[in-house]
């Protein structure tokens, strides 16, 4: 069995947060430079970087996971994760027709852009990329669960955008594939604040939207190979593979 050493919540500059230096190219650079073996790139309701970042990640001897970070009906954060290019495809396609579109106001929150390798813009887009979906929690859970991928509701113990400052409650029957607490609070605190929360796989990530954020949270991954069904199964703690703090 291998440790992995993972940071599944970055956010790039086609995130309508994300910082002018968080390119694909920069974030893997960043991420080998701090020892990371698997990240992510998730930004906010649109997948228009991954594909890009995962082959520049196996440059570097990085695994890439597909991943967005979702805003449901609700207005909670999750965050969902692909393996294949068909699956991420799927995906793209189903947020377009469920994002209530709303023309970007680049003097709020910047441009959102698509770059490429060497930095340059290849696509802006124009309606902004932050309001609710038209699902609700429940129904991502399904959209995601229903094309093979992973659905995790992000920093749930934030006072924004998160499950309980939004719901107050953890939805019964929901179906998700593990928690993420933020980097201010830890796996202790947040069991002893939500109990229910002990039945899952409690991860933490950056949530970098800067470039030196990147790996100020993750966690280590006991799997024997860096592929999405033992990253599956790591969530799952299953057949030996778990999730650690780093």
């Amino acid at each position: 069995m291998n440790t992995y050493r993972a940071d599944l919540h970055i956010h790039t500059v086609l995130s309508p947060c994300g910082d002018l230096e968080m390119s694909p190219w920069n974030i893997v650079t960043k991420a080998a430079e701090k020892g990371f073996d698997i990240i992510a790139v998730t930004d906010h309701n649109h997948t228009g970087h991954a594909r890009l970042t995962r082959e520049l990640g196996a440059r570097k001897g990085i695994w890439v996971v597909y991943g967005a970070e979702i805003n449901t009906r609700e207005e909670v954060h999750c965050l969902t994760f692909f393996d294949t290019d068909e699956q991420v495809l799927t995906f793209q396609e189903e947020l377009e027709r469920n994002l209530t579109k709303i023309p970007n106001d680049t003097s709020l929150l910047g441009h959102q852009v698509i770059v490429d390798e060497q930095e340059q813009i290849v696509k802006e887009i124009s309606h902004s990329l932050y309001p609710g979906l038209k699902w609700s929690i429940e129904e991502a859970a399904e959209v995601v669960h229903s094309l093979g991928g992973l659905f995790i509701p992000a920093h749930v113990d934030r006072f924004m955008n998160g499950l309980y400052s939004q719901l107050g409650l953890f939805p019964a029957g929901l179906k998700v594939d593990a928690i993420e607490i933020s980097r201010h609070s830890s796996p202790k605190m947040s069991v002893k604040e939500h109990p229910e929360l002990i039945a899952y796989a409690l991860i933490q990530n950056s949530d970098a939207h800067y470039i030196d954020d990147i790996g100020r949270a993750g966690n280590n991954y006991l799997m024997e190979n860096r592929n999405f069904d033992e990253l599956r199964l790591a969530l799952r703690g299953e057949q030996g593979r778990a999730v650690l703090e780093m």
